[in-house]
């Protein structure tokens, strides 16, 4: 790594550790004057009430991150044309780009941060939030979820289950549901426990009845296999995260579960499966803000440093903002059926993209 490269990374990572810092500092107290009562009512551990906070930030970092890093950015720019450091560089030889190219990469790398935070860590951990901030802080009374019912309308099953493990891989009091495609019973699986093991779900002293094409209970042609103490059903595909996707805020579910949940539920109405498909697809392109911000954030800090401080940060406020309110404007094109989805869900990014693009280039 070159030493101009070093210096910029270096220049760049403090605001950027500041910003940040400062952005959760302040989410953090405004949760604390609403919760400190309570938990300190709770006498929680010092690493659950840590654990907590984290969870309960975590869904909102797709958001704090472009912002720290648009603002890292134009101090950044604006501290090197103030002391006049921007034109030494470019005096010596080295190019724009190689100058910017510290920041992009670290925004890159952000970026992906945010993907990982999107997709593993606020759906393990996000649900868990809200429900122990619900029961005011009882880790012990919400330990299980209680009477959780999934329906799966592609295979014709619906689970009713009476409680459920966090990691949805053990169920208790469950009773499943198998109907034909015409609407009559075809099956029914009763049983105390049922468990995922390697892929497929095994019942503990299931009762199994089965139905003819009218509905009707019929005997078993199955005795000794419907008698056996501990069976597995490998018709059974539904998986431990569809239970949590369908239960769970749909806004801390991750890609992949909102694309199986979406494959899985044909009859949601035309209304819903636009939102659906819009929120599945708007998470998708999400991480790409950080590298969009930044990229118009430099031109801006340049701005800012060789003409009015206020001007580049007005025009760096001004670009954020508008990104983000052709995002909602996508939205809400996208909820009403004037624009398809995934469309919506794409344009504000493009268009954006194109902008940074344009005024990044006037400075190369």
């Amino acid at each position: 790594m070159r030493i101009l490269t070093r210096y910029v990374f270096r220049e760049y990572v403090i605001p950027l550790f500041y910003c940040l810092a400062g952005f959760i500092s302040i989410y953090v107290l405004f949760e604390l004057f609403g919760s400190f009562s309570r938990l300190a009512e709770a006498g929680l551990p010092l690493l659950t009430v840590m654990e907590y906070f984290c969870a309960y930030l975590a869904p909102y970092f797709e958001w704090l991150a472009p912002a720290a890093l648009m603002l890292a950015a134009l101090y950044t720019m604006w501290s090197f044309c103030r002391h006049s450091e921007l034109i030494a560089m470019r005096a010596s030889g080295v190019s724009f780009l190689s100058i910017a190219n510290p920041i992009l990469l670290t925004a890159l790398a952000i970026s992906f941060v945010v993907f990982w935070v999107n997709e593993w860590y606020v759906p393990r951990r996000a649900q868990w939030a809200k429900q122990l901030k619900g029961e005011r802080f009882d880790v012990e009374k919400m330990e299980r979820a209680d009477n959780i019912v999934f329906r799966n309308a592609r295979d014709c099953r619906t689970w009713t289950v009476g409680s459920i493990v966090p990691d949805a891989t053990r169920l208790a009091d469950v009773r499943v549901t198998v109907d034909r495609p015409g609407g009559a019973r075809r099956l029914c699986v009763s049983a105390p426990t049922a468990e995922y093991l390697d892929g497929e779900w095994w019942f503990k002293d299931a009762d199994v009845q089965h139905y003819d094409v009218n509905g009707v209970e019929i005997a078993t042609p199955t005795p000794e296999l419907d008698s056996l103490t501990l069976r597995n059903f490998a018709e059974f595909k539904e998986k431990p995260g569809d239970f949590l996707a369908q239960n769970r805020d749909w806004a801390y579910n991750s890609i992949a579960s909102r694309i199986r949940h979406l494959r899985t539920n044909r009859n949601l109405t035309p209304e819903v499966r636009r939102k659906y498909v819009y929120d599945t697809w708007s998470k998708v392109f999400s991480p790409f803000a950080c590298i969009i911000i930044t990229l118009f954030a430099i031109p801006a800090g340049v701005a800012t440093g060789r003409q009015s401080v206020f001007k580049g940060i007005l025009c760096a406020l001004g670009l954020f903002f508008s990104f983000y309110g052709v995002v909602i404007g996508c939205m809400v094109c996208a909820n009403e059926g004037i624009l398809n989805p995934i469309v919506a869900a794409l344009l504000p990014y493009v268009l954006f993209l194109v902008l940074g693009i344009r005024a990044f280039r006037k400075q190369v």
